[in-house]
């Protein structure tokens, strides 16, 4: 969860730096491509997780 949240962030602060400084949509890009993969690490960890089974003692 720790790697999540410190891809949130980092996604968070470029995609602020890259709209609100000139000539730097580059960080833009890479701050929503940061979000996507986060957001895709997310949701396969949510799955992997679902699909575990316990054994029933």
């Amino acid at each position: 969860m720790a790697l999540f949240v410190i891809l949130l962030i980092s996604a968070t602060a470029l995609i602020v730096i890259g709209a609100v400084a000139d000539g730097m949509l580059y960080l833009l890009s890479v701050g929503v491509l940061l979000l996507l993969v986060a957001v895709l690490y997310l949701l396969v960890r949510s799955i992997l997780r679902s699909r575990r089974r316990r054994p029933t003692g």
